[in-house]
C-alpha cells in the first residue's frame, strides 16, 4: 500500500483554496463603467496558482510511485544537536526573513530602488555563495530586476514609489 505524501497533501489544500478563490471571484462587484471586470487579475492569478498546484500534485504522486512506501516527506533530522543544529537546519529560511526585515528596515531612509537593489544582491550572495565573479552577477540581477521593476512602475505606470529620507531633497 502506497501512502500519499504530504506535498500531495498540500498540492490538493491549494487546489481546494485555488477553488474556493475563483468562486469568491464571483462576488466581486462589476462597475458600470470600465472596459475590463475587477474580477478579471484576480481570475488570472488564481488560474496560474492552480496550474501550479496541478504540476505540484503530478509531480508529488509521481514522487511517490517511484519512491513506493518510503515517505519521501518525512523531514531530515538537524545536524547536531542543540541550538546549533537547529540554527544550521534552518539558516537559509532564518537568512531571508533577517535580509527582508532589514529591507523594510531601510526602505524609509535609502526608498525603494536602492533597498531594494540591496536586498536582491545580499540575498543572492548569502544564499549563492562570495567566490568567484560571483558577487558580480548578483549586482548585475539585483540591478537589472529591480531597477527594471522600478523603471516599469515609475515611468511605464506612473506609481510614486519610496524614495527615502536621505534622497527627499534631492
Amino acid at each position: 500500500m502506497t501512502r500519499i505524501n504530504r506535498d500531495a497533501v498540500v498540492a490538493i489544500v491549494l487546489l481546494l483554496f485555488c477553488g474556493v478563490m475563483f468562486w469568491a471571484s464571483f462576488e466581486i462587484r462589476q462597475p458600470d463603467y470600465g472596459v475590463l471586470m475587477p474580477s478579471t487579475w484576480p481570475r488570472i492569478i488564481i488560474g496560474l496558482m492552480a496550474f501550479l498546484s496541478c504540476i505540484y500534485l503530478v509531480q508529488s504522486l509521481r514522487l511517490t510511485k517511484d519512491l513506493g512506501d518510503a515517505d519521501p516527506s518525512s523531514p531530515s533530522a538537524p545536524s547536531g544537536g542543540g541550538f546549533g543544529g537547529w540554527f544550521r537546519h534552518w539558516r537559509n529560511p532564518i537568512y531571508c526573513f533577517a535580509l527582508f526585515f532589514g529591507y523594510l528596515a531601510s526602505m524609509p531612509y535609502l526608498g525603494m530602488l536602492l533597498s531594494g537593489i540591496s536586498f536582491v544582491f545580499l540575498l543572492c550572495t548569502v544564499l549563492g555563495g562570495w567566490d568567484g565573479k560571483k558577487p558580480l552577477i548578483h549586482l548585475a540581477i539585483a540591478v537589472i530586476a529591480v531597477g527594471g521593476m522600478w523603471s516599469l512602475f515609475t515611468y511605464g505606470l506612473g506609481v510614486l514609489l519610496p524614495s527615502g529620507a536621505l534622497f527627499d531633497n534631492l
